[in-house]
């Protein structure tokens, strides 16, 4: 039997003492709450079907995501620590307060419509890719919670909702006027670093984060080739340098200020803990695009443009997803765009073929 006593508060404490179970205490405004909640309680136990509740009661949607970002979040890259620490501010101000028992699907698909339905920083509506990967996250959450913090969830709430649609993907080009104006500017920078990177990324399709971690033993000018080992997908590759592709790194590597103790390739200032990171121009990139008029043309263009010229210049899907690292043909189907005037010329000389 439950004991059930008043609080010098006013409200009324249930406390249930249960061989084999331990013991279970909660507070209510009344005394029929009380009574209610014990029978409930000590029947599910009686029918073996009792899960304690209270952990996933106490803990708000905030304090969870900060145990997540401290547990979980570390054993990931630090691109991806980054990106779930911004993600994690977003649930936080909107569903923060919450309690993890409280989050349940109505709630967090008003959230979804919420946050579709709002600007960004830029004036922008919000990505459906950005709430899908704030989803994820939050949906993440509760399987840690459930398979390892034993908090008496039963549920994932978010694998009950829509998930916004993925939407078409990026299909920005280059025009050869665009391309003539931007290797130009970059080139022409103070830190000779910045064009060859833009170089690199144009010829191999490389991500911004593989060419920048690239350090001197992976790169065989020679054999032109490049060794990735820390990848997005965490699949290792050898990627083929073009001509220039190679004698661009030959500039790199033989660049005359790089510190005789550093590996890198494309290199930073030491920070202040007196170690060197990779070269940081993200700041530098952005002052570019708007100086050439080209504010919607991200870094990562640069690979959707290069892979798109592998299959122009007519490699199979499969020889440019060994060169590009995309583990599935529909991914790569994404980054390929290609021109309906190149293919224009294609078809007038397969007919001439004929």
């Amino acid at each position: 039997m439950a004991t059930i006593v008043k609080t010098p508060a006013g409200t009324w404490k249930a406390v249930i003492r249960k061989t084999g179970w331990p013991t279970n205490a909660k507070t209510f405004r009344t005394k029929r709450d009380a009574e209610d909640w014990s029978r409930r309680t000590e029947d599910e136990m009686v029918r073996g079907v009792y899960i304690q509740r209270s952990g996933s009661e106490r803990l708000t949607l905030e304090n969870a995501l900060q145990r997540y970002l401290r547990e979980v979040s570390p054993t990931k890259k630090p691109t991806t620590q980054k990106a779930e620490a911004t993600k994690a501010q977003q649930l936080i101000k909107h569903l923060g307060k919450y309690s993890l028992a409280a989050l349940s699907s109505e709630v967090i698909a008003n959230y979804r419509d919420t946050r579709l339905g709002s600007l960004t920083n830029r004036g922008q509506p919000t990505s459906n890719n950005t709430v899908r990967l704030e989803l994820a996250l939050l949906s993440h959450l509760f399987t840690v919670a459930i398979q390892e913090w034993g908090l008496g969830l039963t549920y994932n709430p978010v694998l009950n909702i829509r998930k916004p649609s993925p939407g078409e993907g990026r299909n920005r080009r280059l025009t050869a006027d665009e391309e003539r104006r931007l290797l130009k500017e970059v080139n022409k920078h103070s830190n000779p670093m910045l064009g060859w990177i833009v170089s690199i990324a144009l010829e191999t399709g490389m991500r911004s984060s593989e060419i920048t971690g690239l350090r001197r033993h992976q790169v065989d000018v020679k054999k032109r080739v490049a060794r990735l080992l820390v990848t997005k997908n965490d699949s290792a590759r050898t990627v083929p340098l073009s001509k220039l592709a190679a004698a661009t790194f030959q500039a790199a590597l033989q660049n005359p200020v790089r510190p005789i103790d550093c590996d890198l390739i494309f290199f930073g200032e030491p920070g202040k803990d007196g170690k060197r990171r990779p070269y940081a121009f993200t700041k530098i990139w952005g002052l570019l695009k708007s100086k050439l008029g080209m504010p919607d043309f991200r870094f990562h263009d640069l690979r959707h443009e290069a892979v798109s010229r592998l299959v122009e210049g007519g490699l199979s899907d499969q020889e440019v997803s060994s060169i590009s690292g995309h583990k599935s043909m529909q991914m790569l189907k994404r980054y390929t765009h290609l021109r309906a005037e190149d293919l224009v010329v294609r078809l007038d000389s397969l007919k001439a073929k004929k």
